[in-house]
């Protein structure tokens, strides 16, 4: 719905003025002063909201505030007019200011402006509440709404201040003054005090109250030298008296011993009146009239009460001009229209005008709010139909003429192209593609066709439909639009694409080279003018807006490193446009005066800060891999992890049967495949281990496939791979002899012996953009459906024991691997057992189902590994004797495609998933070092990242029950506030309530083990449940650089298990207070409970005044009582939360034996759905914390962006947590570490994806060793791993 921005005729905003309750808001916050009817909704009448409770004010005048203006002759340029009125019915007051003095020379109305039309200023008005002088009011009550007006007409300079206050008397003070029974009560109190003195006087009406009352007041403002009156005075005690001494006071009554002083008014001032007191007495006198008023006859006829007030409506008319206007009488006989039909108050008209102010009023909407022509069309068309105005139809006919559309018409042509009006997925694209399939499909109606889509788009206000309706190139865009070109296309694609129009288009060669020309004339390109001058393209140099164009950067305000990384991503993706890439990010340097980016197109690096040994290297983003890089470069700045992939030789388990009975990790048992696949992902991770530490330029690519096998869980990988069978799309397999390949084939051994090539490289297949691209995933599909020779692996199954390990292992990889099975029987190849001999898979385990096909052995992929060396020496056996096999075939592109698009799908996983398939895959790949009683391997990552937490539950008996089992990570919440790090782990611990057979039992957590370097994932994306949508939570979490986990650790100190069991009694008060407090604060009127009553309070007071309504007696006294205790109520909460939040945050302080140090924070900026990731990483040695964002590593100089909350709507928040073991800091963490040969320069440009740097040479002697004690020691509270040093000695850490 667009947003109307007319204006008002004086009449109708005078006429409006008596309807507007700034204190009782309509439907919708329509504002009906300023707001103009909603816009008709498929041709309906649109309604005015109106609000039941609304005043209609009844204005009367207050002439001593008045500045009236001349009733004859022009307004005076040097004089504000102010009107000063107040509301018989409400009381509360007016103040109507029009001020000529801005200048002008014509002040309307005017022949040419023949009534004032003014348009809403939004800038200059506000509604505030406020207390006013000095009283103990709460904001509900004094409340101010100020609206500015401007009249639109550029000859008159007239603006409209409109300023409504709330009556002076408040509610509570009306009722003293009103109520009978409270009148009775004090008079009756001061009739006892003094019987004999009050004889025969008989208790007053409110009549006599407030006319007493305003007596008083009138004689301060008239007399300068008023008398005192005597606190025992008669009348004042048995009508006011100490009772009212709250609103006495507040009109300026001064007690002072035994008398009341009167207020001091200047009784000089002549009107209009401007002192503050004057007004206020002024203001008193005037309610305490309209009260008087509105006591009943019978009451003000015994007390010969008799009063008139003056209307305001006269003089408002003449200060807004309006009092002579000409009006069509004739118009309310109209059949069609009713006296409130919204058409003409949508012109800013009244129904009572005549043609001609319809007319002008018309234009003046037109004026000043062009762009909902259509809307102020279809109401004077409206208008005009309804009177039968042959003046106005032919307005009507005129304005159609010269091309404006109504609403109406605008519908039809919606209509007319089958579209529907209020989709929100309604596009330009779209609207265009849909009047072309129409006109193709109906060639004669095109000319009706082209009309609608013209009227659409001028609705629209889009060129590029219109230049589609009309066939012509006038401006830039219509010139992209008709070569089908983008804004980031450059000057040699401009010329590439007039030729393509100017074949499919014979006969535009003159358009063609028009919009050629308007594009040269817009980016002011020499090579395109050259190239309309000769036919030959000039030098092009890229312009800056094209160039972000061209990197799809939208702020122009991001950082250098982001600019490099949508770069290098580009590049990634197309190699071959590099020059294009180049030519932009060129534009964009010199645009900035970039240093960095300068530095990069010389050398290839960021910046020629650091010198190449001293600094880390940075990742290449190979397509939605920022989280893989910076989950990369923490691995790496593991010094234990990094020697154990760099010696991996040295660690790998050998694939042998008694090995993989043995291999139990994440409680479940290891197939062969995925042993195959996790040292296959190890060895690629070593490879670019090796490149990181070696590489002369500044940042460096991961592999394709390494990416796959770190973002891809086994599951996920089955999952996908199942998915590519059953549906219609999948991957073409390719051809021989023109025929194509239906199914897996398998590749020959033998043929690559005889032709002399390796066999382990035939294995490996080509290498594509370094990443080893290989048939392994399909190698036992083929050999499942083709079949092996029994004896090719040197086992003669039919000989094998039913009973035997082998036979077993057999079954279970049988089991482990059933997807595969071919979907026919095949012959047994070792007896059957029954199924209950076969062993389940683990319920914990981070995969639970086995990939589609395994892996090659990792030894395929890497000839210079070891085990390499050991297949290349191995006999090979002869082909068996049946028919041969297809030949082998190259990857085609749609595979190369489906690698590419596993990752893109893995990079959407979640984060706890991608790190614990790390870890995962890091042990199957290597050998145990010993085995927990429960079967699990114990090795260096099991001892670096893995603690052991226990849990304790209370089950119905009263047994105190215990769980003890590993964990790689705690999950902490920041979904319910912003939380300090200990806030937050306290949610991973704390005791809570958990389901025990059927019942809630009490539980909590304890660490009796922590690992070396302790991972904190931070629980970040939620579930709205109401919009059925997933969204990230931004509330900040508090860092600290050094934590303490003493508060968390299993212990048998009596003085720590008190203080945690305070320390939950403390949180369990808070969250009663905290619903307690949501309970008073929030509430459907998104108001605190407090004003709620109050507010209501009000109301019933005002509803009381009518005597239409019986209100409980003593209500709005409990009502008010109520308002105060709950006020009481939220201040006793604050207090006690903040007390409590004190204690808790003070439990722990002393407890410092066990210090952990922050190194690793994970970074995210974007939403639930997508965004982007970098990491920060602490060197301890050198004191400093890196930012790795993808190819950039830049030292962090300001680390508030780490450790304080950013202001931003979408701020970068942490994700992921490392701290450290305090002591081991220094031997854990190694981020640089750096070997670069000295004959290696780098070379200019970007480094392409398959650039990696080869004969590596590692230290060996800082290799890990794994434990030969059978575990002896290995469970330490801060991790038993061991060390060798170069005797061969086994050292602690």
């Amino acid at each position: 719905m667009i947003e109307l921005k007319g204006g008002k005729t004086a009449p109708l905003l005078l006429d409006d003025l008596s309807s507007y309750d700034p204190r009782r808001p309509t439907a919708a916050l329509f504002n009906h002063l300023v707001s103009l009817p909603r816009q008709h909704e498929n041709g309906g009448v649109p309604s005015i909201p109106w609000y039941r409770a609304q005043c209609k004010h009844k204005w009367a005048i207050k002439d001593s505030q008045c500045n009236l203006p001349l009733i004859i002759g022009r307004p005076d340029p040097n004089v504000v007019s102010t009107v000063a009125a107040f509301c018989e019915h409400c009381r509360c007051h007016l103040d109507l200011s029009v001020d000529f003095r801005g200048g002008g020379t014509d002040f309307c109305p005017s022949e040419a402006s023949p009534l004032h039309h003014f348009r809403y200023q939004p800038e200059l008005s506000r509604l505030r509440y406020k207390p006013e002088n000095g009283s103990k009011s709460d904001n509900l009550q004094d409340w101010e709404d100020l609206t500015w007006f401007q009249c639109s007409s550029i000859d008159c300079s007239a603006k409209l201040k409109i300023r409504i206050r709330s009556p002076r008397l408040r509610p509570e003070w009306v009722n003293l003054l009103t109520d009978q029974s409270l009148i009775k009560s004090r008079s009756e109190s001061a009739i006892s005090d003094d019987p004999a003195r009050f004889e025969g006087i008989a208790v007053p009406q409110p009549c006599d109250v407030l006319s007493n009352l305003r007596t008083y007041i009138m004689n301060a403002l008239k007399d300068p030298s008023p008398r005192n009156i005597q606190a025992n005075n008669k009348r004042w005690l048995l009508c006011l008296g100490d009772p009212c001494s709250e609103l006495l006071e507040y009109i300026g009554f001064r007690r002072e011993d035994d008398s009341w002083l009167v207020p001091q008014p200047d009784t000089s001032e002549l009107p209009p009146i401007s002192n503050p007191l004057n007004i206020l007495l002024d203001d008193v006198e005037k309610e305490l009239l309209a009260l008087l008023l509105q006591r009943p006859d019978d009451e003000r006829r015994v007390t010969k009460v008799q009063y008139i007030l003056s209307s305001a409506t006269r003089d408002l008319s003449k200060a807004l001009g309006t009092s002579d206007y000409r009006q069509n009488p004739s118009s309310r006989t109209a059949t069609s229209q009713g006296p409130e039909h919204p058409s003409y108050p949508s012109l800013g008209a009244k129904l009572d005008f005549h043609d001609d102010l319809i007319k002008f009023a018309y234009e003046r909407q037109l004026v000043v709010d062009p762009d909902n022509v259509p809307y102020y069309l279809e109401s004077l068309q409206t208008i005009a139909d309804g009177r039968k105005s042959e003046e106005l139809h032919t307005l009507v006919a005129i304005e159609a003429s010269s091309g404006k559309v109504s609403a109406q018409d605008v519908r039809d042509a919606y209509k007319l192209l089958d579209l529907d009006l209020a989709s929100a997925y309604l596009d330009e694209d779209v609207i265009i593609g849909t009047f072309q399939s129409r006109v193709a499909d109906a060639p004669r109606q095109e000319a009706e066709l082209r009309r609608a889509l013209q009227i659409i788009g001028q609705d629209r206000s889009s060129e590029k439909i219109q230049f589609m309706a009309s066939k012509t190139v006038t401006n830039y865009e219509q010139a992209l639009s008709w070569l089908g070109a983008t804004t980031d296309m450059d000057d040699e694609f401009i010329v590439a694409m007039y030729k393509v129009k100017e074949e499919d288009n014979l006969g535009e060669e003159a358009t063609a080279r028009q919009a050629v020309s308007l594009i040269a004339q817009h980016r002011k390109s020499a090579a395109l003018k050259q190239w309309l001058d000769t036919g030959v393209l000039g030098e092009v140099e890229m312009d800056v807006s094209q160039a972000y164009n061209r990197l799809q950067i939208d702020d122009r305000t991001i950082g250098d490193d982001f600019v490099l990384s949508a770069f290098t991503l580009f590049y990634q993706e197309s190699p071959s446009q590099v020059d294009d890439l180049r030519s932009a990010l060129r534009a964009i340097a010199k645009d900035r005066k970039s240093q960095t980016l300068l530095n990069f197109l010389d050398s290839g690096m960021a910046s020629s800060e650091y010198p190449l040994g001293e600094w880390p290297v940075g990742l290449a983003n190979i397509g939605n891999t920022c989280y893989l890089n910076s989950l990369l470069q923490f691995y790496f700045t593991m010094k234990p992890l990094r020697e154990l992939v760099l010696d991996f030789d040295e660690h790998i388990m050998t694939l042998t049967a008694e090995n993989l009975v043995k291999k139990v990790v994440g409680s479940r048992k290891i197939s062969r495949q995925e042993v195959q696949r996790a040292q296959s992902f190890v060895y690629r991770l070593q490879k670019l281990f090796e490149s990181m530490i070696t590489s002369p330029r500044a940042h460096v690519a991961p592999e394709l496939e390494l990416a796959r096998l770190t973002l891809v869980t086994q599951p996920l990988e089955a999952a996908l791979r199942r998915r590519s069978t059953t549906t219609g799309h999948r991957p073409s397999l390719g051809e021989i002899n023109g025929e194509p390949v239906m199914g897996p084939l398998p590749l020959s051994i033998p043929e690559a012996a005889t032709n002399g090539t390796n066999p382990t490289e035939q294995l490996a297949g080509p290498q594509m953009n370094g990443v080893n691209e290989s048939a392994e995933m399909d190698n036992s599909s083929e050999e499942t459906l083709l079949g092996n020779d029994p004896a090719e692996d040197g086992v003669d199954r039919d000989m094998l024991d039913p009973n035997s390990e082998q036979c077993q292992l057999q079954q279970q990889q049988i089991f482990e691997d059933k997807e595969n099975l071919p979907p026919f029987k095949e012959p047994s190849e070792c007896p059957r057992t029954p199924d209950s001999n076969l062993r389940p898979l683990g319920e914990s385990s981070p995969s639970r189902t086995n990939e589609q096909a395994p892996v090659a052995e990792p030894n395929r992929d890497f000839p210079h590994s070891n085990s390499a060396k050991k297949a290349e020496q191995a006999v090979i056996a002869p082909p068996p004797s049946r028919p041969p096999p297809f030949p082998p075939r190259p990857r085609t592109d749609d595979q190369k495609q489906a690698i590419v698009e596993e990752v893109q799908i893995g990079a959407q996983q979640d984060v706890t998933e991608v790190i614990s398939n790390v870890l995962f895959q890091l042990e199957c790949a290597i050998k145990a070092d010993s085995f927990d009683p429960s079967g699990e391997q114990i090795d260096l990552i099991k001892q670096l990242f893995f603690g052991k937490q226990r849990s304790y539950t209370l089950n119905l008996q009263g047994v105190l029950r215990t769980k003890e089992q590993f964990f790689s990570s705690l999950i902490v919440d920041v979904a319910s506030g912003p939380k300090d790090i200990y806030e937050a782990l306290d949610g991973a611990f704390d005791e809570q309530e958990v389901e025990v057979e059927g019942s809630l039992r009490p539980q909590y957590t304890t660490i009796t083990r922590l690992p070396p370097v302790l991972k904190v994932m931070v629980q970040r994306v939620q579930f709205d449940q109401e919009k059925a949508s997933a969204f990230k939570s931004i509330n900040h979490l508090g860092l600290k650089e050094t934590i303490y986990m003493d508060r968390y650790m299993d212990s048998e100190d009596d003085d720590l298990i008190q203080r945690r069991k305070e320390s939950w009694e403390w949180k369990r008060q808070l969250r009663q207070l905290a619903a307690r407090r949501a309970d008073l604060s929030k509430t459907e009127l998104d108001m605190e409970m407090p004003d709620v009553l109050t507010a209501a309070k009000e109301f019933l007071d005002q509803l009381s005044e009518d005597d239409a309504f019986e209100i409980p007696e003593g209500l709005q006294q409990d009502i008010e009582k109520a308002a105060v205790q709950s006020r009481d109520e939220l201040t006793f909460i604050d207090d006690r939360i903040k007390d409590l939040t004190a204690c808790i945050s003070s439990q722990f302080v002393d407890k410092r034996e066990v210090p952990y140090r922050l190194q690793s924070v994970f970074i995210h900026v974007g939403s639930a759905t997508f965004g982007h990731y970098w990491i920060y990483i602490r060197d301890f040695e050198k004191n400093v914390w890196r930012k790795y964002n993808d190819e950039s590593v830049s030292a962090v100089t300001d680390l508030s962006q780490i450790f304080d909350q950013d202001p931003s709507d979408r701020p970068p928040t942490p994700y992921f947590l490392v701290y450290v073991k305090d002591d081991l800091a220094d031997r854990l963490v190694d981020p640089v570490c750096r070997n670069v040969p000295e004959d290696v320069r780098p070379q200019p440009g970007p480094e392409p994806s398959d650039t990696l740097m080869n004969d590596v040479v590692v230290d060996d002697n800082t290799a890990l060793t794994g434990h030969e004690d059978g575990g002896q020691g290995a469970m330490a509270a801060t991790g038993g791993w061991l060390k060798a040093d170069n005797k061969g000695q086994k050292v602690a850490w």
